[in-house]
């Protein structure tokens, strides 16, 4: 079998979850039912219970955990030592606001009864309605006592730091901020692989039966970082290659390329993976080892380590792609 360098597309796996819609199809070019919940596209993970299999091709069957065990080298390049694939990326369409959660950092998600990494994660804002809320962090001055006062006496929101988004927008959440998104987003995610959430407040929400879904209030303030503050968009930060840097972190970097003045970026050649996700428009994708490929809105592609340096023409004007890196 050849070794992993064309660029790699996994088959979405897609969640149910009664927050979300139909966007997911209908801007994203999904394969959804008739229902109208579903909430989350899982464009790449590496989980014992969620495993991304790759579409076509060479490999199409296999998945990130097998490709990973087999090619660590081609794949990874110098991360050739992570034995996990660890990010996660995934696309989110938010037709209710969400429950108000935190995520611990690594130290503390690594000591917990069943290990996990933390999380922390940020926001890519594809579309939004008008009316869409984003809440990240908490107000100044709110302490761990004010926070613990408002969630008992159901006014969590009171504390929160909110703002009305945009497309294009990106939003930084580092584990221990205090968040939740708001209905009307459609929103793509890239986050550590962690399934570690303590929910702290659920807008007073039960279900037909009168019951409250279960929270974390405890493991909630114990994980809240109570220096940080409000949390506002990115403020993106133009590259001399045409890129622009929206997150800059020690868990991944996010850039983002679109029609502006550019239309031709190179990616990848750090011996390192790299994932892009194509969120509105289309592009061709040519290296120097396979044929030119096109994607367009909504497709995921990974990059292995020895696929060296690619080229990415964007067509038309208004496509955006999104670059996720490992540091």
């Amino acid at each position: 079998m050849p070794e992993p360098i064309a660029p790699i597309i996994f088959s979405p796996i897609l969640k149910r979850i009664i927050w979300g819609g139909r966007r997911l199809g209908d801007r994203l070019g999904k394969s959804i039912g008739l229902e109208n919940d579903y909430a989350e596209s899982w464009e790449l993970v590496d989980r014992t219970d969620n495993q991304s299999t790759v579409e076509s091709g060479s490999f199409a069957g296999l998945t990130i955990a097998q490709l990973l065990s087999a090619y660590p080298q081609e794949l990874m390049g110098r991360h050739a030592n992570i034995t996990q694939f660890p990010l996660l990326l995934k696309y989110l369409d938010c037709n209710r606001v969400l429950s108000v959660q935190v995520h611990p950092a690594d130290d503390y998600a690594l000591k917990m009864a069943k290990p996990d990494l933390g999380k922390t994660e940020a926001w890519y804002i594809v579309n939004a309605e008008p009316e869409s809320v984003i809440y990240a962090g908490l107000k100044a001055g709110v302490d761990r006592s004010a926070l613990a006062d408002a969630v008992a006496n159901g006014e969590t929101e009171s504390v929160l730091h909110s703002f009305k988004p945009v497309a294009g927008q990106c939003v930084f959440i580092p584990a221990g901020t205090v968040h939740a998104l708001g209905d009307g987003l459609l929103v793509a995610e890239v986050q550590q692989s962690s399934d570690t959430t303590f929910r702290l407040f659920d807008w007073n929400r039960v279900d037909a039966a009168g019951n409250s879904r279960q929270l974390h209030i405890e493991q909630s303030l114990e994980v809240t970082d109570f220096e940080r503050g409000p949390i506002d968009p990115q403020t993106p930060q133009s590259n001399l290659d045409g890129w622009e840097t929206l997150v800059n972190c020690d868990k991944f970097s996010l850039r983002r390329a679109q029609n502006s003045p550019a239309k031709t970026f190179q990616t990848g050649g750090d011996d390192a993976p790299v994932v892009l996700m194509v969120t509105k428009g289309s592009l061709v994708l040519e290296g120097k080892n396979w044929q030119p490929q096109t994607f367009s809105a909504g497709q995921t592609v990974l990059l292995p380590a020895k696929s060296g340096e690619a080229t990415i023409h964007l067509a038309g004007d208004e496509t955006n792609v999104l670059e996720v890196c490992l540091p």
